[in-house]
């Protein structure tokens, strides 16, 4: 959870006012004259981005222009360029992520009401084709945190149309409904299927509220159970994030300290970790800690692997430290549920790696500060779908679809790739 986001298309570092021996198309080397991907049709929404344009600067900006927040223009393109053709091809492997057409569509705009943060699940039934979401909780535009919980909503599936789907702009032909938890689900910023119900984990609220993990109802009235509020009394920090290991079905949870560093949680009480529990025998422990902050978390297709995302650089109200992680981990996940081997998958820049996704093939996705980044099984970046803002989640909904949430914005792309992980779970 990060409740600034990066501004839509501001504070640029502009590579192509700094190195001018390259081609406009950004897709030769020109000292060389080769190819940095192969010469395959290259979708009409879709650019090439050749890293080796700007190797080089010659003239680099310093830190203080070009920071953790700063989106990078490469030579060759313009902030408008970006915008216009979302999908970044950085490799060749991307090519077959987003298949010969993909698609990008505003469904809705919220203003500064920051309501498409967190906690994307999709779920699907006989009857059901949603996904669901929440606001964002501690953001000054939104009042929420202290005084006010963050709130749930939902959108139907069925409603985006291919003649929705095909447009760059829908804005506001998608119905945003409010989904009532009850009883209500305090500051909710991560979820997962579980169990035929939803899983949702609150931050909690002030000394009293404290973070919990919830099990939802997909249906009005929304009934919701509290599964877990504490380890031996204690509460935990502000729970951020929730994933289920596909081998044991087990719950797996992050608890950073972003409820404090926001002002709507005391100061914390316990070590930001990493937690395990299992809510057949009621067992909690701790898997991992040594974290900033341990925020989106996901596992690959086949359990072996946990990827967990470190976003020390964003302290809330204690500003930025651009020294701090924007890094991805990769924990090896035994036999028995435990994490060994914890390896650098990768830095995210700008912004930094919040939420976090696989799809069937490993590759693995984060939303970043301008849109969604796309790494193969060995951490190689290989493509982008770029906002030009913050996309703090994302989730995909089965083959081929996947709901971007952007803070003040609502986006649908369409894509080869398919989620590892069903409408339904466990």
């Amino acid at each position: 959870m990060v409740y600034t986001p990066f501004p839509r298309l501001a504070n640029l570092v502009s590579g192509a006012l700094l190195l001018t021996a390259t081609d406009p198309s950004g897709r030769y080397w020109p000292r060389l004259g080769i190819l940095a991907v192969s010469a395959r049709d290259v979708p009409a929404l879709a650019q090439v981005i050749d890293q080796r344009t700007f190797n080089v600067l010659h003239k680099v900006p310093s830190p203080a222009l070009a920071n953790g927040r700063a989106q990078f223009i490469p030579p060759g393109t313009t902030k408008e360029s970006l915008f216009a053709k979302p999908f970044h091809i950085y490799d060749d492997e991307f090519y077959d992520i987003i298949g010969p057409n993909p698609t990008l569509t505003l469904l809705n705009q919220s203003g500064t009401n920051p309501r498409f943060h967190e906690a994307p699940v999709w779920h699907v039934s006989p009857i059901n084709d949603e996904m669901f979401f929440a606001q964002n909780a501690g953001d000054p535009a939104a009042g929420t945190g202290l005084k006010k919980s963050a709130i749930i909503q939902k959108i139907a599936l069925s409603e985006v149309t291919t003649a929705v789907s095909s447009q760059r702009s829908a804005n506001g032909t998608i119905r945003v409904q409010f989904v009532a938890s009850n009883p209500e689900i305090i500051n909710p910023n991560g979820g997962t299927n579980y169990r035929n119900r939803i899983l949702i984990v609150g931050e909690g609220q002030g000394d009293s509220v404290a973070p919990a993990i919830y099990l939802m109802h997909p249906n009005a009235p929304y009934n919701t159970t509290v599964l877990l509020d504490n380890f031996f009394g204690r509460q935990f920090n502000s729970i951020n994030d929730v994933a289920i290991n596909p081998r044991n079905q087990e719950i797996y949870f992050t608890d950073p300290t972003y409820g404090y560093v926001q002002d709507f949680r005391p100061a914390p009480g316990v070590q930001k970790q990493v937690w395990r529990f299992n809510a057949t025998t009621g067992a909690v422990n701790v898997v991992a800690d040594g974290f900033n902050m341990p925020n989106g978390i996901t596992f690959s297709p086949n359990g072996a692997y946990a990827y967990i995302t470190d976003t020390g650089i964003i302290q809330g109200n204690f500003g930025d430290n651009f020294t701090y992680p924007s890094t991805i981990y990769r924990y090896n996940v035994q036999d028995d549920g435990t994490f060994e081997g914890r390896k650098v998958f990768a830095f995210l820049t700008p912004g930094v790696p919040d939420g976090i996704h696989v799809d069937t093939k490993g590759n693995v996705y984060a939303g970043g500060g301008d849109g969604v980044h796309v790494y193969n099984p060995a951490g190689k970046l290989v493509g982008k779908i770029h906002l030009g803002s913050t996309s703090a989640n994302f989730q995909f909904a089965g083959k081929g679809r996947m709901v971007i949430l952007a803070e003040t914005e609502l986006y649908f792309a369409t894509l080869a790739a398919e989620g590892a992980f069903p409408g339904q779970l466990y």
